[in-house]
């Protein structure tokens, strides 16, 4: 397995633990490296993840557009675990989860941190 997948592994494991999805760049970042082009790189890693980790909720990340092809296996995984799709706006071949800003991940809570602490002793050692 490489280092990589194993990464986006540990990182599918916090977006179980949260009850959250992720986009292709979000995990990307998350486990350290770029998403790559169209998200290649994401893609590739994924699908190892899924040969080698079955049971890893691989449907958990979401291309960056956040469109899943309607009817697919990844948009019946998301139904089926509590995240119900709506038409994407123009393309009737793909659909996107509902209310999909109180569904993916904000790292900043995952880690426990305030963002506008953060900011505020950010501007305190200025």
């Amino acid at each position: 397995m490489s280092i990589r997948a194993q990464a986006v592994a540990e990182v599918l494991w916090e977006l179980k633990k949260a009850e959250k999805l992720g986009t292709y760049t979000s995990v990307a970042r998350r486990a350290g490296f770029s998403a790559g082009t169209n998200g290649r790189t994401m893609i590739t890693c994924l699908k190892k993840i899924r040969r080698e980790w079955p049971h890893l909720e691989w449907w958990r990340v979401l291309e960056d557009e956040t469109l899943v092809e309607m009817k697919s296996e990844h948009a019946s995984h998301l139904e089926s675990n509590g995240y119900p799709m709506e038409a994407s706006g123009s393309d009737e071949k793909f659909v996107k989860p509902a209310e999909l800003e109180d569904h993916l991940v904000d790292w900043s809570v995952v880690d426990g941190v305030d963002e506008s602490e953060e900011a505020e002793a950010e501007e305190v050692t200025s």
